[in-house]
């Protein structure tokens, strides 16, 4: 069985990635914590609330009860779900001191190794965001030092917070779209050339671990960097709610060094939908952070969070605490899903690639991410046709890749996918050969035509023949993932600036005032006060004419306009 270090991408990525033996050194091991597994306090202080029959004189109008216009909701969402559905400030569930949602946010806690947790109700967006306004509280600079590859939410928050970014590049692989992360050297030298440029440190360091492709960085190498600049390091682990707390997968990013942890639980958690974490880790900035981050929650956190959101997180936790054989099933199965990938002759394993880049020092192995260049489609074609003709919806695509995610612990039909992945392999293949029969013969009948003409003017008159269509039978135009153009305003002033709309051909050049992310994975290829490229354009409109595409900040679909900052009056 494959574990979360080697991902069968070879001896040098075994030798560089960290032990999972080392979790064991974690302290409060939440696999150990046997409380923890038995009870999730929070939730089953709402199913008591609940088999009371309570009488809710209160908003939501629903009244907790399935009955009158409630019926259909009960019906959509279930009885049991609209009984749950209550507002905050109740007795006995999170009202007081030592409430039963105060007990659950210490055992989440307890259970991603960090001194506090908070349970939030907008996604690990608003985690990013409430990581920023923390930041620009700590009053140590008005700059942050960011990975360039960094979700679109951490956009948002530098807008609100007004920090400004300094960029540290991650490693590309443009050819398939993917940005990778970090290493520590390329964070040293960014983080000397920031506090050259700005006369002082940056306030804090920001960086992704693990990517949307499951490549996981070296957090402890990053965290000794940013600590020695004096800076916390904020690790967006969006993706990795699970790690720690099986032996196959990597430790999560508190136990490593790392200051505050943004995750969405609800990505690899198990969580509903929407319902994430942010966590404080104790470490020297502990005590300075702690308080910052309780005013960045008031002011991010909405005043009617949903019970059914918080009471998942609850539920999440002590799932992930009791589930070590179920993850251990699904280590096992992503390992077989990546064995027959590399069985096929048409597909890659983008993992498989890892022990090349410096950057990375792991996997996640509930990540299966699949190189589909040979199948003479791209990744958005294919995960496109895989969920209209075989209901099979893959996490992800890029124009080289699909990515599948296993949820630890739930066991999955995986042959699904194989056999609707093959099938559409096969029905491109024979498409491919009967186009090069097609072609041939054409090119047959066009020739015996040719030597039958008597004239070689009758022949000019005929003009130059079209190409064959098997000349581009399965030939697909690639754009490369774009680099960022020049930073010439800080996010917050370009989205405050007078702007105007104009058509895309002619922003080329100028500083967007929007942010423009192709999505998945929600990465911005032109961020508020950017120059923008005609590379980042058709990119863009590419992904935005795909299948799946969608680019969220464009005024339209097609992103066939941009919202630029307007240009000075002459003589202004």
């Amino acid at each position: 069985m494959e574990t979360a270090t080697t991902m069968g991408a070879g001896a040098a990525l075994r030798e560089r990635a960290p032990q999972a033996a080392a979790s064991a050194d974690r302290g409060a091991s939440p696999i150990e914590a046997r409380d923890a597994a038995r009870e999730a306090p929070y939730a089953d202080a709402l199913r008591a609330h609940a088999a009371r029959e309570p009488l809710m004189l209160m908003v939501p109008a629903h009244a907790a009860g399935p009955e009158g216009l409630s019926a259909g909701l009960a019906e959509f969402a279930g009885e049991q779900a609209v009984r749950l559905d209550i507002p905050q400030l109740i007795d006995g569930i999170d009202s007081g001191e030592g409430s039963p949602l105060d007990r659950a946010l210490a055992l989440a806690a307890e259970a991603w190794c960090a001194r506090r947790s908070w349970f939030l109700v907008n996604g690990s967006s608003q985690g990013n965001r409430m990581a920023t306004v923390a930041v620009a509280l700590r009053g140590a600079g008005g700059t942050v030092l960011a990975q360039r590859s960094a979700h679109s939410s951490l956009t948002d928050g530098l807008i609100v917070s007004g920090l400004t970014p300094r960029w540290v590049l991650p490693s590309v692989d443009a050819e398939r779209g993917i940005n990778h992360g970090v290493t520590a050297g390329s964070l040293r030298l960014a983080l000397a050339a920031a506090a050259e440029a700005d006369g002082a440190a940056p306030a804090a360091v920001y960086v992704i671990s693990p990517s949307y492709f499951g490549a996981v960085a070296d957090v402890p190498a990053l965290a000794e960097v940013a600590h020695e600049h004096g800076a916390p390091l904020i690790v967006d682990a969006a993706w990795g709610a699970h790690f720690g707390f099986h032996e196959g997968l990597p430790a999560f990013p508190t136990s490593e060094g790392a200051d505050v942890v943004v995750t969405s639980t609800h990505k690899m958690g198990g969580s509903l939908g929407q319902s994430a974490m942010i966590h404080l880790a104790e470490g020297p900035f502990a005590d300075e952070l702690e308080p910052l981050l309780e005013r960045a929650f008031r002011l991010t956190q909405s005043t009617s969070a949903s019970s059914l959101l918080l009471g998942s997180l609850d539920v999440a936790r002590r799932s992930l605490v009791a589930g070590g054989p179920g993850i251990g099933a699904s280590i096992a199965a992503a390992g077989r899903l990546r064995a027959w990938v590399r069985a096929q002759p048409e597909l890659e394993l983008v993992s498989d690639g890892f022990a090349a880049v410096p950057d990375i020092s792991g996997a996640d192995p509930l990540r299966v991410s699949i190189d589909v260049r040979g199948t003479g489609l791209t990744g958005y074609e294919l995960r496109s046709r895989l969920a209209e003709e075989f209901a099979v919806y893959t996490e992800i695509a890029t124009l080289g890749a699909v990515v599948a995610f296993l949820g630890p612990g739930k066991p999955l039909p995986l042959e699904r996918l194989t056999t609707a992945v093959r099938a559409v392999i096969d029905s491109v293949t024979e498409r491919r050969e009967a186009v090069v029969a097609e072609s041939l013969a054409e090119s047959q009948a066009e020739s015996q035509a040719e030597s039958q003409t008597e004239s070689a003017g009758e022949a000019g008159e005929r003009g130059p023949r079209s190409p064959a269509p098997a000349a581009r039978a399965g030939t697909l135009a690639r754009l490369a993932l774009p680099a960022p153009g020049e930073t010439r305003l800080s996010p917050r002033e370009a989205f405050f600036a007078a702007s105007e709309l104009v058509p895309a051909a002619e922003s080329v050049g100028r500083i967007s005032a929007d942010a423009l992310a192709a999505y998945p994975p929600g990465i911005p290829n032109i961020l508020p006060g950017e120059t923008i490229t005609a590379e980042a354009v058709a990119y863009l409109q590419a992904v935005a004419a795909s299948p799946i595409g969608f680019v969220r900040g464009a005024h339209d679909a097609g992103v066939s306009r941009m919202r630029v900052l307007r240009d000075p009056e002459p003589g202004s």
